[in-house]
C-alpha cells in the first residue's frame, strides 16, 4: 500500500516511511488511494481478541511491516498498561452504549494509539534519530509523553495552550518524566500550537536534518500511525455487541464521536471502508462547532471567536484530519484538496462542491452541545442511569439523544470523568463546600466519595509528583524551543 500527500502524488512511500515522517513535505497528510479497494473479513474478527484484530487490520493498512515486526509491536503496546481486562469495554447507558476508551495509562482515548505509535516508529527507524513535535489541546500531550518516555533514539517535544487545559491535564504534562521528553506552554490557543508545529515542519525539517542529523515527526492524529490504531476499537465495539447478542452481524451501528481534530471519527470511516457495518458517523461538537456548521452547510469557516469550554480537547477551529476526508470525498483529487487548503490558509474558509458535500452527508451527521447542555447531560447520565461521564462524552451523549436513525448507538467515551472532576461534580451535585480553595484533587476525591467510582491511579498519583516542565513560550518562540530541545 503506497502513501502520498493529500495535496499531491509527487512523493510515494510505504507505511513505515509515512509513520516516521508524520507530515508530508508539502504540508499535506499521508493517505492511500488503495484503501478504497482494501477490505478485511470483518465477520471472521467477531471471535478474535483485540490484539488479533489489530494484527488483521495492520496487515492491510501497514503492509510493509513484517509479521514479526507487527507481533513485536502488538506484544509491547498494551500489555500491563490498562486498568481493565478488556482494553475498551462496551457498557450500557439507557438504551445506548458507551465505548469506554479511558482505561489506559493517561485515562484518555489517545492511549489506544499512543501506546502503539512508539512501537511502530521504533520498527521504522533505520539508524537515524527522531524528534517528535506535537501540539495538544489536552490529552494527546500526556499520552504521547507517556508512550515515548525514554524511547531509544526518539525525543519528544509537546506544546499546549497556556491556561487552556484542565488543571489535571496540566499536571499530567508538567510532571512528565523521562530524559527525552520536553514540554512548553504556548501563549495562544490550540490552533496556534498546531499551526506553529506545522510551520516548523514546513520550514525547518531539512535544516535540522542537515545540522543535527535528526528527523522531525509528529505524534498528532495527523500521523497515520496514530490514525490506524484507532480503527480497531470501532471493530472491537461491534464485536462485543455481537457476542452478547445485542446486535446480529450485519446490523448497522451508529457511532457518536466527540470531535475536535476529526481524527477519531475518521478512524471510524476507515473501519467502514474496510467493511465494518457502520450506519452513521455522528460528529459531536462543543461550542467551537466549526465542524457541525461545515457538515450542515458545506462551508468551513474558522473566522469566528475561539470559545474556551469545559471540553478543552475539542476547543479547535482547524480540524486537520478533515483534509483526509476531503481527499476521499472528492474522489482522491489532490489538486482540489490543495486548493481548499490554500483557501483555508489565505482566507480562513472554504466551500466544497455540492457533489463533495453530498458524499460527506451520506456518511456523517452532526450536532453540538453548549457548556450548559454538556453539564445537563452529565447530570442526566448520572441521575437517570448512574453513569459518570466527562464533558467530552457529554457532548456526544446530548447529540445522541437528539439524533435517531433507528440503528443502535455507540457513544465513544473519550476521557475519564476524573480528569474533569470539577465540572463533573458541579454538574451533578452543585458547588463543593469550600470550593474557593479546592483544587482538582479535592474535586476528584469528592466525586469519588459521592459516586462510589474509583479514581484512576495514574491521576491520583499526580498529587505528589514534582513539577518538571515550567517553560512558557510565545508562538514565534516555538521553533527556538524545538531547537533547544534537539541540542539537549
Amino acid at each position: 500500500m503506497q502513501y502520498h500527500s493529500t495535496r499531491s502524488r509527487q512523493v510515494l512511500c510505504g507505511s513505515k516511511d509515512a509513520v516516521l515522517k508524520g507530515l508530508c513535505p508539502d504540508g499535506g497528510l499521508f493517505v492511500s488511494d488503495e484503501i478504497l479497494k482494501a477490505s478485511v473479513d470483518m465477520k471472521s474478527l467477531m471471535d478474535k481478541s483485540y490484539e488479533e484484530i489489530v494484527y488483521a487490520v495492520f496487515k492491510v493498512l501497514l503492509d510493509d511491516y513484517t509479521d514479526e515486526e507487527l507481533k513485536y509491536c502488538i506484544s509491547r503496546a498494551y500489555k500491563g498498561k490498562f486498568e481493565t481486562e478488556d482494553l475498551t469495554p462496551v457498557t450500557g447507558i439507557g438504551d445506548k452504549y458507551l465505548l469506554e476508551l479511558y482505561h489506559g495509562p493517561t485515562s484518555a482515548f489517545k492511549d489506544m494509539a499512543l501506546c502503539m505509535l512508539p512501537q511502530l516508529m521504533s520498527k521504522a527507524l533505520k539508524g537515524e534519530k527522531v524528534m517528535i513535535l506535537t501540539a495538544t489541546s489536552g490529552d494527546t500531550g500526556k499520552a504521547a509523553l507517556s508512550g515515548f518516555q525514554d524511547a531509544e533514539n526518539i525525543g519528544i517535544t509537546v506544546y499546549y495552550p497556556y491556561g487552556k487545559v484542565s488543571d489535571i491535564q496540566y499536571l499530567q504534562m508538567a510532571t512528565a518524566e523521562g530524559g527525552n521528553v520536553h514540554v512548553a506552554a504556548v501563549r495562544g490557543n490550540f490552533d496556534d500550537c498546531q499551526t506553529g508545529v506545522k510551520k516548523i515542519f514546513g520550514t525547518m525539517t531539512e535544516e535540522i536534518k542537515n545540522k543535527y542529523n535528526v528527523s522531525l515527526s509528529s505524534a498528532n492524529s495527523i500521523n497515520v500511525g496514530r490514525l490506524v490504531p484507532q480503527v480497531i476499537y470501532y471493530i472491537e465495539a461491534y464485536k462485543q455487541l455481537v457476542k452478547r447478542g445485542a446486535i446480529s452481524y450485519g446490523d448497522k451501528l451508529d457511532y457518536i464521536v466527540p470531535t475536535g481534530n476529526f481524527g477519531d471519527i475518521l478512524a471510524g470511516y476507515y473501519a467502514k471502508l474496510l467493511g465494518l457495518p457502520v450506519g452513521k458517523l455522528i460528529v459531536a461538537s462543543n461550542e467551537n462547532n466549526v465542524l457541525t456548521d461545515f457538515l450542515k452547510t458545506g462551508v468551513y469557516d474558522k473566522n469566528r471567536d475561539f470559545i474556551k469550554t469545559i471540553s478543552p480537547s475539542m476547543d479547535i477551529l482547524v480540524s486537520s484530519n478533515l483534509e483526509r476526508m476531503l481527499f476521499y470525498a472528492s474522489g482522491c483529487d489532490c489538486d482540489y484538496v490543495a486548493g481548499l487548503m490554500k483557501d483555508l490558509n489565505e482566507k480562513g474558509r472554504f466551500e466544497v462542491k455540492p457533489e463533495v458535500f453530498d458524499k460527506l452527508r451520506e456518511v456523517f451527521d452532526c450536532g453540538y452541545a453548549t457548556n450548559e447542555e454538556s453539564k445537563q447531560a452529565i447530570a442526566k447520565a448520572f441521575n437517570e442511569d448512574h453513569r459518570l461521564i466527562d464533558p467530552h462524552t457529554a457532548c456526544a451523549y446530548k447529540v445522541a439523544e437528539e439524533l435517531h436513525t433507528g440503528n443502535k448507538q455507540v457513544i465513544l467515551s473519550t476521557a475519564s470523568p476524573f480528569k474533569f472532576a470539577k465540572d463533573a461534580y458541579e454538574s451533578i451535585f452543585g458547588a463543593l463546600e469550600g470550593s474557593a480553595s479546592a483544587d482538582g484533587f479535592a474535586y476528584m476525591e469528592a466525586l469519588s466519595a459521592k459516586t462510589g467510582e474509583k479514581i484512576p491511579e495514574a491521576l491520583a498519583s499526580l498529587k505528589t509528583k514534582e513539577i518538571r516542565h515550567k517553560d512558557v513560550v510565545d508562538i514565534d518562540g516555538m521553533a527556538d524551543f524545538a531547537v533547544k530541545c534537539i541540542e539537549g
